[in-house]
């Protein structure tokens, strides 16, 4: 019998991103990586009931954050409370995590070249600093796709005009580790529409002399 294949789902929930004594709000994209077994969640953002939900019956892997932004961790503990499922995070933005929650620790660290396997499906770590200093991305080549957290957008990087951010080290990191990769990579971002990287590629330039 023929397994089911792995596919992405994707939700969108809404809330705040809080950081340098401002409040904004945010609707973030939430992906799910796995097939009707098992399943990974990247970014557990605002809404533990809704991720639950999507999630089903499916046995939780991991949660996996793509960085320590507020934003993108704020519902990690309740899900994985309620599903017994770890949280991974790179070590350089737990001082990010513990700024929203300083009495719950990650449980696994990601590091740069780790492969995560769900439904024989391999995600490949690659660590992204400038957005944040752990900054990680998704890379999925057996779906031709990248999560890329809020280290590339459709039409540019991440932000970088906070606290723990880089410009310079963002678009390093653009440049290396994610415009390598085959043109028709699709980008799941962290936030808004997705692309590809041949999308993106072209404007690296744009975004330098640009400087933020």
């Amino acid at each position: 019998m023929t397994p089911p294949p792995v596919r992405v789902d994707h939700l969108v929930t809404s809330g705040t991103f809080s950081l340098d004594g401002g409040t904004w709000e945010v609707d973030n994209n939430v992906w799910l990586i796995g097939d009707d077994h098992e399943v990974y969640v990247i970014d557990a953002a605002h809404d533990a009931d809704a991720i639950a939900d999507a999630v089903g019956g499916r046995r939780l892997l991991g949660i996996i954050s793509t960085h320590g932004h507020d934003d993108h961790i704020d519902a990690a503990p309740a899900l994985a409370e309620r599903t017994g499922a770890p949280i991974l995070l790179h070590p350089e933005d737990e001082v990010l995590w513990r700024m929203r929650h300083p009495d719950r620790a990650p449980d696994k660290p990601l590091a740069d070249g780790d492969a995560l396997t769900v439904a024989g499906t391999r995600l490949r770590v690659l660590h992204t600093p400038g957005h944040s200093p752990g900054a990680v991305c998704l890379y999925a080549p057996a779906l031709t796709t990248v999560f890329s957290g809020d280290t590339l957008f459709q039409g540019g990087p991440g932000a970088t005009g906070r606290s723990y951010s880089s410009f310079p080290t963002i678009i390093e990191s653009i440049r290396e580790r994610l415009l390598t990769l085959p043109p028709e990579t699709v980008v799941r971002t962290g936030h808004g529409d997705s692309t590809t990287v041949g999308d993106e590629a072209p404007h690296l330039e744009e975004w330098i002399a640009r400087g933020h």
